[in-house]
């Protein structure tokens, strides 16, 4: 509706796919384009459908659609398949953001780069030793599909559109670094900070991150960690098949814990946007993680740093939540322990109360962009029923699908993850309102 800044998260499966439309924000007196992340582990099909979808949103730019602002938030692929060289040939791109932590020669983001290329090589050796299909989600998280979308965002489409790519982190805005043809509305990057290293992995001399860094140098002493051996090649003849498979097992496991640590960083990295329009405050998260508390100079989550290094510009009650992770339960400061001690300190409650206060009728918005497949418990419903106690926006998916005559066990995991909360309201959620409505996004409005 005109007048009314919009939010659609298109359905892209377990991925993100956000589009912003700001009334009259551009310079020229039209509407200003934003789109956030393009990225599933549903399929290529999934984002294809919501590009076709997001032209129709968009105005003409010669024989071309126009995109104001270009969004990534990090480079994972639920964030980033969507960005291959030929659908982004039908859009021209105006400016295009990425986290610090995507940028290839960012002197504070070293061993965030070694960490993120040694769990590669490990994940790529472990998956080639025929272990069970479950990994295959955590192999993907490094395939090549994610190298084309890189060099497609950081090459293709600066050249082509004749921009250059601006790594952001906090403390930036388009008030003063972040130059845009922007008007009524102002654009805050709240994370992450510049000093990655520093902020999501700790100090070097901290003996965690000593502990890293040395089995990276120990294991790069003996291994070339990005070549990998076929998954034909036959047991060795001078070890024991048992203890093969133990040292199969371990190498399993050194891989997974380091693709761990790697991912927690660069969901930690996410870039954090904050967009105030018209004295509403509208928060896009990507996949930032929190821990119980801050603790300086050690791995933090990304909203215990902001909490700590932002907490004047993220202590205020926020208009519009953009649920992060895709309703993960690592992503929303929450009270997960009930029976938590509340004469304790406790961070993300404080963080929780200070964005979506449960204090008087909610009048904020939230919406996220789920499916739950190979991660099981995710979306987390339970958090989402917190959430829904908290917003304005949400509905009763039980009376809802009743309504609709559509039956609960075409919900995937329903008994297991979804009956208990079923009742309760919760934000809109994209895997859902497709069922009810099949039109392939939801959209979340926000008048002045």
């Amino acid at each position: 509706m005109a007048g009314k800044l919009l939010i659609r998260m298109f359905d892209v499966g377990l991925g993100d796919c956000i589009y912003c439309r700001i009334p009259d924000g551009h310079e020229d007196g039209r509407d200003f384009h934003i789109l956030i992340d393009c990225g599933s582990l549903s399929g290529l099909d999934y984002l294809t459908a919501a590009l076709e979808k997001l032209k129709i949103m968009l105005p003409d730019d010669g024989a071309k659609k126009r995109l104001d602002l270009l969004i990534v938030t990090h480079q994972h692929k639920d964030h980033i398949l969507g960005f291959t060289p030929d659908p982004w040939a039908d859009f021209s791109v105006g400016a295009l953001w990425m986290s610090a932590a995507m940028d290839p020669d960012h002197p504070e983001a070293r061993n965030a780069r070694q960490l993120h290329a040694f769990a590669g090589g490990m994940i790529k050796q472990a998956q080639h030793l025929n272990f069970s299909p479950e990994l295959e989600g955590l192999f993907a998280a490094y395939a090549a599909t994610n190298d084309v979308a890189v060099e497609t965002l950081q090459k293709t489409i600066p050249v082509k559109n004749n921009i250059k790519p601006v790594y952001v982190h906090a403390g930036m805005d388009t008030d003063d670094k972040l130059k845009l043809p922007l008007k009524n509305a102002a654009l805050r990057i709240l994370g992450p900070e510049n000093d990655i290293d520093l902020y999501y992995l700790g100090k070097p001399e901290n003996p965690s991150m000593h502990g890293v860094m040395s089995v990276m140098d120990a294991v790069a002493k003996f291994t070339a960690p990005n070549t990998a051996p076929s998954k034909s090649t036959p047991l060795p003849t001078n070890i024991a098949a048992a203890d093969f498979r133990r040292l199969q097992s371990r190498m399993l496991s050194t891989a997974l814990a380091f693709a761990d640590l790697d991912g927690k960083v660069t969901n930690n990295t996410s870039v954090v946007l904050l967009i105030e329009w018209k004295g509403k405050r509208l928060l896009f998260v990507g996949d930032a993680e929190w821990d119980a508390r801050y603790d300086e100079g050690e791995a933090n989550g990304s909203w215990n740093v902001m909490w700590n290094k932002r907490h004047p510009v993220l202590a205020k009650p926020l208009d519009f939540l953009k649920i992060g992770h895709h309703g993960s339960e690592n992503a929303t400061p929450w009270n997960d322990n009930p029976l938590r001690d509340p004469a304790k300190p406790n961070e993300p409650l404080h963080i929780l109360n200070a964005i979506l206060p449960k204090n008087g009728t909610p009048i904020a918005s939230a919406g996220v962009s789920t499916r739950r497949g190979q991660y099981k418990t995710i979306p987390k419903a339970d958090l989402l029923v917190e959430l829904g106690s908290r917003v304005a926006t949400k509905r009763d998916y039980a009376r809802a699908f009743k309504s609709a005559h559509i039956n609960t066990s075409l919900i995937n995991k329903f008994d297991e993850f979804e009956q208990t909360w079923f009742a309760s309201p919760q934000p809109l959620r994209t895997d859902l309102e497709d069922m009810l409505s099949d039109r392939g996004f939801i959209d979340i409005e926000i008048s002045a």
